[in-house]
């Protein structure tokens, strides 16, 4: 599972990062009551996608530190899974993070470091870091996953585009030399990507698929191709048009393998129970019920609907 969580902020000031705006003296009024309540609404959403049990794995963006996670771990319905926590601070001017959570007895680290993203020509720009996370699943295959939250495009997509291809530079150099190693390795890359999957960032710079190659060699695969055009809203709304920047993306022996770790029939989809949405009252239809309707407080969940992958062995 992947979330966007929107501005998981703790209500405590940090000096070294831009948090004014989610302090009980900001212009949210953000409140300790405020973030309990946004913690079980995430609660709630990770445990209502899990279906019948919790996801094994869940990454997610869009969180202000390690704190904010084992609050969200420890103060609500979640606390009975044991879920562990994997997290390292980003330089990202406004403080939010990537993040990890996995349930202990489904998955076991081995390793995990953070990526830093470099900007050509711009060193004094800073975003979140990609964090890479190296485990064992239950049957004993290695699974590499990486979490990402890349640039937005605030400021306009042409004046940013360039910042989302550096991400996505990084993030190939380090997959292209696990798969050197082994072109069977079981990768597993998601993120908000703030691109479509047919955007230059992922379909040219990361080299992504839009269809599965007839081909036993190694490819990255987004599952999130299958899905556009078919659906008729996304992970997440702008004005009047939904977009799909939430994305699931697996390299080739996750489809190719017949044992093992490997993905399900039930691939990528992306959840949409309908206590995560509202009426859409400006453009028609629904959108994502948030936290924050522009200024005005409201007690929703996110403006992004998570993500889920399924997978079998």
């Amino acid at each position: 599972m992947f979330y966007n969580l929107e501005n998981m902020f703790d209500p405590f000031d940090d000096t070294l990062k831009n948090d004014e705006e989610y302090l009980p003296g900001g212009i949210r009024g953000w409140t300790w009551k405020k973030f309990e309540k946004k913690l079980q609404n995430t609660a709630k959403v990770i445990i209502n996608a899990g279906g019948w049990r919790p996801p094994d794995i869940v990454g997610v963006c869009e969180v202000e530190n390690r704190f904010a996670l084992t609050q969200l771990l420890k103060r609500t319905p979640l606390e009975p899974f044991g879920y562990k926590i994997i997290h390292e601070e980003s330089p990202d001017f406004r403080g939010i993070d990537v993040g990890l959570i996995y349930l202990p007895g489904r998955f076991t680290e081995l390793y995990h470091r953070a990526i830093h993203v470099y900007f050509e020509g711009d060193s004094a720009s800073a975003t979140r870091d990609i964090l890479y996370v190296k485990g064992l699943v239950p049957n004993g295959d290695t699974l590499h996953f990486f979490v990402n939250h890349w640039p937005s495009k605030y400021g306009g997509a042409a004046a940013t585009i360039t910042k989302r291809r550096d991400a996505a530079l990084t993030l190939r150099r380090v997959t292209d030399s696990i798969a050197k190693v082994n072109p069977e390795a079981l990768i597993v890359i998601t993120g908000d990507f703030n691109d479509q999957p047919t955007d230059e960032s992922l379909a040219v710079h990361l080299g992504t698929k839009s269809g599965i190659a007839d081909t036993s060699g190694y490819y990255l695969y987004n599952l999130m191709n299958e899905l556009m055009g078919k659906w008729d809203f996304g992970s997440n709304k702008y004005r009047e048009e939904w977009s799909i920047i939430d994305q699931f993306i697996v390299s080739s022996a996750l489809i190719n393998h017949k044992t093992g770790l490997r993905l399900s029939e039930r691939r990528a989809e992306i959840f949409r129970a309908p206590f995560l949405l509202e009426e859409d009252r400006t453009f028609n239809g629904t959108k994502p019920f948030r936290t924050y309707n522009g200024p005005s407080y409201q007690g929703g969940f996110s403006d992004h609907l998570p993500i889920l992958l399924h997978l079998k062995y």
